[in-house]
């Protein structure tokens, strides 16, 4: 088949089958899969050489990381460190292990289970990310968390790739495996200097992107010809793709870091808009390869086998995510997004595949069924995200995910609120009539949403994460302002700004009185019972109402105010003996009719008629 008359078929199947997958709510990628698997060797048989396309479509992930990259400023990307290495980390580790040992548990050889276990435990880049970018989803939590993931996952391709040869079964190899195994140009150098010249690429890039690139683009972007600027970003990523390729590196990592040190260019933006049509065809020639790449001749001939084994790692990789979900505290809704969007192997277990058979740690006949596995785990992801989305997102009644949130650089105010609700929007709106700058952290996505509707400034994210409150400009702030509903998370963060921000003084609204003795407990600076103040002035008004002189009303209700402070204090020294407690409770109300009912103040001149009406109210 000629290029034309293939770049045909492609384009049709796409034009035609994703409009279609859209419109019945399956979403692009899933109709990628579909026209691929249509078009391809195993059905219409109008493509025949999947492979070499893959390849080829392959630099869609790559272009996509790069895109990814600019979106990420370096300040960003080291506070993620904690979910990369994390959450990423264990993720990786817990998935190989639990497939290692299943693999051993039905007699495969060590060196072959781990190797089996290495290159399932990856998920699909492409897939997961445009999926929770059509969602909206790339800012929540479960976008972030699954980006780190991700991102980890491609760093670890490079240790994966180095750890593969050493497992092979049979030690001796021909030179025809060792070029299929996807030897580069320093290979048959000492591993010690591979290092340094990995390192030396590595560096070279990010001065290249700080140093060079800046007057580069300049220089024609004053030319004026905006095809000569695509061709320039074309350019950077292709040649950064080579040079990974040339020292045995992912090209996609590489190009994610240069994406990340053009990320405070000033042409950023233009870079973005020239190469993103570019990554989104990629994209689509990549997810159309994967699907006419499945192989339905052997899913015929073994059709039990392999629907097993895939349902059987979804399901794994599933439960390991929801489990680290769980762990790593991810608000319910995000848990579930996280989960079935990482649920599946990943494009770079069919690079790894053939480097296993090269090598002989994985067999011919094994490869293939894996390699059936990871395209259509990779076509059941769209379904399972479906799934998700119309049968488990609906039970939640806070949809987080769904937020619009503004990326928050940091910040530098004096007072870091959380919590916004009725409690915090008096404190927020008072401090800022008064000229005092505010950082406002909610975690309540429809309440997020309404109130920015007014005007305010907040930012989507749970303050009990000690990286999200100096980001929020703990370190540097004066006042932390706690007013959130959770009387538990609460206290949690009472604690962690104690251990990470002893500078801070704590300002706390308290739900009721235990929570009040609970918070008094941990030592913060100032204590306010949520619905304190306005009963009282409830309860002066209602005095009034009832004939009482308008200042002794507020001479009593402040009696009250301060007797009832001091038995709160009092009580707090009994909480645990209940009896106690109660008692003394009684033992104070008694003491707070008495000091009303003889307390008059000094510069009475009411009338006695006046008094004794007050008296019997």
């Amino acid at each position: 088949m000629d290029f034309l008359t293939g770049a045909f078929i492609f384009l049709a199947a796409g034009v035609i089958a994703v409009p279609i997958a859209s419109k019945l709510g399956l979403g692009s990628v899933l109709g990628y899969l579909i026209a691929g698997a249509l078009i391809g060797p195993s059905v219409l048989k109008l493509v025949t050489d999947t492979e070499s396309i893959l390849h080829f479509a392959e630099f869609g992930v790559v272009m996509m990381l790069f895109l990814i990259g600019m979106e990420l400023q370096p300040r960003v990307l080291w506070r993620m460190r904690n979910p990369i290495i994390g959450l990423g980390g264990l993720q990786v580790g817990l998935t190989t292990l639990a497939i290692t040992g299943i693999a051993m548990f039905f007699g495969l050889a060590w060196q072959t289970a781990l190797a089996i276990g290495l290159v399932l435990s990856l998920s699909s880049t492409a897939i997961a990310l445009q999926i929770l970018a059509e969602k909206k989803l790339m800012k929540a939590e479960a976008g972030k968390s699954s980006f780190a993931v991700l991102l980890f996952q491609d760093i670890a391709v490079i240790p994966i790739i180095a750890i593969l040869p050493l497992l092979a079964i049979f030690p001796i190899f021909t030179s025809e495996d060792l070029d299929r195994a996807g030897h580069n140009m320093i290979s048959q150098l000492p591993t010690w200097q591979q290092t340094l010249i990995i390192f030396a690429v590595i560096a070279s890039i990010i001065f290249m992107g700080r140093y060079l690139l800046r007057p580069i683009f300049r220089y024609i972007a004053e030319s004026g010809l905006r095809e000569i600027f695509t061709a320039a970003a074309l350019l950077l990523v292709i040649g950064i793709s080579l040079l990974m390729n040339l020292v045995g590196l992912s090209p996609a990592l590489g190009a994610f870091v240069a994406g990340v040190v053009l990320a405070d260019s000033e042409y950023r933006h233009e870079i973005e808009a020239n190469i993103h049509p570019f990554k989104a065809l990629l994209l689509g020639l990549f997810f159309i390869s994967v699907g006419a790449g499945i192989d339905f001749t052997l899913i015929a001939e073994k059709p039990l086998l392999i629907l097993s084994m895939v349902f059987g790692l979804v399901l794994l990789k599933f439960v390991i995510l929801l489990f680290l979900a769980y762990s790593f505290h991810l608000v319910k809704s995000s848990r579930y997004w996280f989960s079935f969007a990482l649920a599946q192997g990943g494009e770079f277990g069919f690079v790894l595949l053939t480097l296993s058979l090269s090598t002989q740690v994985i067999d011919k006949a094994t490869v293939d069924i894996l390699t059936a596995v990871i395209a259509l785990s990779m076509v059941m992801t769209p379904i399972l995200i479906l799934f998700n989305e119309k049968w488990i997102q609906p039970k939640f009644n806070q949809v987080d995910e769904v937020v619009d949130e503004e990326e928050m650089d940091d910040q530098e105010s004096e007072v870091i609120i959380a919590g916004f609700g009725r409690f915090g929007q008096v404190v927020g709106r008072l401090l800022i009539a008064n000229n005092i700058s505010v950082t406002v952290l909610d975690h309540n996505a429809q309440h997020i949403k309404r109130v920015r509707e007014f005007g305010f400034k907040l930012f989507y994210g749970d303050g009990s994460r000690a990286e999200l409150l100096e980001t929020a400009g703990a370190k540097d702030a004066k006042l932390m302002i706690i007013a959130i509903e959770d009387r538990e998370k609460t206290l949690e963060i009472v604690k962690l700004v104690q251990r990470h921000f002893p500078h801070l003084k704590i300002l706390v609204r308290a739900y009721d009185v235990m929570h009040f003795h609970q918070l008094n407990a941990l030592g913060v600076d100032f204590i306010e019972r949520e619905m304190f103040q306005g009963s009282m002035n409830m309860g002066k008004h209602a005095l009034k109402e009832l004939g009482m002189p308008d200042f002794l009303a507020e001479h009593k209700a402040n009696l009250f105010a301060k007797h009832d402070e001091e038995t709160i204090q009092r009580l707090s020294e009994h909480q645990e003996d209940r009896k106690r407690y109660i008692s003394e409770s009684r033992l104070a109300q008694d003491e707070m009719i008495e000091i009303l009912k003889s307390e008059i103040p000094e510069n009475e001149t009411n009338t006695d008629s006046s008094l004794d009406k007050a008296e019997k109210a």
